[in-house]
């Protein structure tokens, strides 16, 4: 979709990498249970810079990214996110284009444009328009990248939502899925950046449409995201019948990784406050049961989630 961009390798952690997922909750804190929007001397987007980049991963997911939000000071989030984190290699998805109301709406945009990726100015895509949407940011080189709009649940739901008391009958909004083909110390692999549907049954459909869509790209195959699922569902969907594949050929002596879809940071990240759940998730398949390491869910004064963090060897 885009030109490779093949600049400097990303850092090194004794052959490590470390990732991230986070729903930044289009960078707000919450005072009271509400979101509140910051206005610090620095800037609106210090906060959200400061929380992704005190994570010091090499590969971040962000869900819930505004562009040229009003409510969230009319920065390209994500590009703000990147700066901070030293990722010179990043992209972020439009799910949909319109202005954020006070009370929780949207107002669509005139002539809404549907799927749109924009990068550093030099990748392609600009424009004015507000946009909501997901963020993945590298420091290692990316061959390829990729994109997708997933369509809303067609019936609302009632939820809970931060600064609401009891339960808000919500529609459901388009989500969107970003992968990049990454170059690792020892070879490519894919990470793909997501936040599916808060309907039930819908976002397993959107999890096994994803699982489809990368199913030609080179594994392992790492997904990073605001799921709406908890615990070991995603798994579990993920395990259901359809390709899995992922693993790349390894030197004589080492042990094959199992096929299939396992959970790599089983820790609860919802609410950010006192997580009781897990609906952030990193998932991979072509990757070893007792690769991953130093997974945890740190605190952090931006958003309702907590991000989660761990590291493979890649």
């Amino acid at each position: 979709m885009t030109p490779s961009e093949t600049a400097g390798p990303g850092t090194s952690r004794s052959g490590r990498v470390r990732f991230a997922t986070f729903n930044v909750l289009h960078g707000r804190t919450l005072v009271d249970g509400r979101p509140v929007s910051v206005r610090p001397a620095g800037g609106p987007e210090l906060p959200l810079v400061r929380a992704v980049a005190s994570l010091d991963a090499d590969v971040v997911a962000l869900q819930e990214v505004d562009r040229l939000q009003e409510r969230s000071g009319g920065v390209d989030q994500a590009s703000a996110a990147a700066t901070g984190s030293n990722a010179p290699h990043w992209r972020y998805a439009s799910a949909f284009h319109g202005t954020a109301k006070a009370d929780g709406g949207w107002v669509p945009a005139p002539s809404e444009p549907g799927l749109r990726v924009y990068g550093p100015r030099e990748a392609g895509a600009d424009g004015g328009v507000p946009s909501h949407g997901v963020a993945l940011l590298s420091r290692l080189p990316v061959r390829h990248w990729r994109a997708r709009r997933l369509a809303p649940a067609p019936v609302p739901m009632p939820l809970r939502t931060p600064g609401h008391r009891g339960l808000t009958l919500s529609r459901d909004q388009p989500r969107a899925a970003l992968a990049a083909v990454l170059e690792g110390n020892r070879g490519p692999f894919t990470v793909v950046a997501l936040h599916l549907s808060f309907v039930p049954g819908w976002n397993v459909r959107q999890l096994l449409a994803v699982r489809a869509w990368i199913a030609d790209l080179p594994g392992p195959r790492i997904l990073l995201g605001d799921l709406n699922l908890p615990g070991a569902l995603p798994r579990t969907v993920l395990g259901l019948a359809g390709p899995v594949g992922g693993s790349r050929t390894r030197p004589a002596g080492t042990p094959q990784p199992r096929r299939g879809w396992r959970d790599l940071a089983r820790t609860p990240t919802y609410p950010a406050h006192r997580p009781v759940v897990q609906l952030d998730h990193v998932l991979a398949t072509g990757i070893a049961a007792d690769a991953a390491t130093g997974a945890h869910a740190p605190s952090t004064p931006v958003s309702d989630h907590r991000p989660l963090v761990v590291e493979l060897p890649l």
